[in-house]
C-alpha cells in the first residue's frame, strides 16, 4: 500500500546556508574554500538579497546601505 504525503518533509542536503551581509549590491562569490571553491559568479542583489547558484550562500544587503552602489 502506497501512501500519499501532502506535505512531506523536506530533506536538505546542504545543512546550514550561510548568509552574509554585504554593503554592495553587485558581490562576487568563489564558494570561500579556495581551490575547493567553485568558479567566482557575480551576483547583482535586487531587492534585498540574492543567492549563489552553485553553494547557495544567501547575500543579505545591509539596509544601512546606499540604494546608489552599484558602480
Amino acid at each position: 500500500m502506497s501512501q500519499h504525503l501532502t506535505h512531506p518533509t523536506p530533506c536538505p542536503k546542504l545543512g546550514h546556508v550561510e548568509t552574509i551581509v554585504v554593503d554592495s549590491a553587485k558581490v562576487a562569490c568563489d564558494g570561500g574554500l579556495g581551490p575547493l571553491g567553485h568558479p567566482r559568479v557575480w551576483l547583482k542583489i535586487a531587492g534585498h538579497q540574492a543567492v549563489c547558484p552553485y553553494c547557495s550562500r544567501l547575500f543579505v544587503l545591509n539596509p544601512d546601505t546606499a540604494q546608489n552602489n552599484d558602480h
